[in-house]
């Protein structure tokens, strides 16, 4: 029964388990692992624990990651940067459809990983040939979807804070409109896109509350009593508990609405 921490490996922070043996680890710490890539430096970002079966294969932990190690990263960045301007131009010399994201060194520089996106299928044998004869190194591209460029380039949302994909979100979760229409967000499409151009994350974070919330409340057209009189349900604030009613037209024909805490409210 191996003992094993969830680790998270290179800008896309792909997730896999890692024996940690006897080595003491903590959330956080930087590691080097034994991976069918070569040797990587990884981060911890789950606690150790016993699993009889791991369902995938487990990487072998071989240290924490030493001042050594970390210098090595830190040159690998810079080769990391250098990389990406010559794939960049050869890119642009084959003239091939794709949008490079970034490039990214195992840490023993065995092999050069290129992230990119794309709307259709790229033939890139040629480039791999090219940047193999110029880089030295094994190539392996890696298509990802618009999500993933954001969570790994970063940026700041509309809230003015980090993207949470990169600051702290492990993995994405289905996002639909229909969270937007249960929380009574106007339907604008660019406030409800994220820098990836797909619906904002966030708009998942409270929609079970919404839902939950709703199911206690009258439905929108619900006829109901309230202390001004009757009327018609047209508007709710789940965070208030408060439901908006249009109350009967008076003798004047006026239309009036307000809104009641529904406490206050009778079928």
């Amino acid at each position: 029964m191996p003992m094993v921490v969830g680790l998270m490996m290179r800008r896309l922070k792909e997730k896999f388990a890692g024996d940690a043996g006897h080595l003491d680890l903590n959330i956080s710490d930087k590691v080097i692992v034994e991976t069918e890539h070569g040797t990587e430096m990884a981060v911890v970002f789950e606690r150790e624990k016993n699993v009889d079966k791991p369902k995938a294969p487990v990487c072998k932990v071989l240290r924490k990651a030493t001042a050594e190690d970390l210098s090595r990263a830190a040159e690998n960045e810079k080769k990391n940067e250098q990389a990406h301007k010559i794939i960049l131009n050869k890119i642009l010399d084959h003239e091939l459809q794709m949008k490079l994201t970034c490039a990214q060194y195992s840490f023993d520089r065995s092999k050069l990983f290129i992230y990119y996106t794309a709307d259709n299928r790229i033939d890139f044998r040629e480039l791999i040939k090219d940047l193999g004869h110029m880089l030295k190194t094994r190539i392996q591209m890696v298509q990802i979807g618009v999500r993933d460029e954001a969570k790994m380039i970063g940026g700041v949302g509309h809230c003015g804070r980090q993207l949470c994909c990169q600051e702290w979100l492990k993995d994405f979760s289905s996002v639909t409109i229909d969270m937007a229409k249960e929380q009574d967000i106007p339907l604008n499409t660019a406030k409800l896109s994220g820098l990836c151009g797909r619906l904002m994350c966030c708009l998942g974070y409270e929609h079970d509350f919404y839902t939950k919330c709703k199911k206690n409340l009258p439905r929108y057209g619900e006829k109901v009593n309230t202390p001004s009189g009757p009327g018609t349900v047209v508007g709710a604030h789940c965070l208030r508990e408060e439901v908006v009613v249009e109350l009967t037209p008076d003798k004047t024909g006026e239309k009036v609405r307000k809104s009641f805490h529904i406490s206050k409210i009778t079928k």
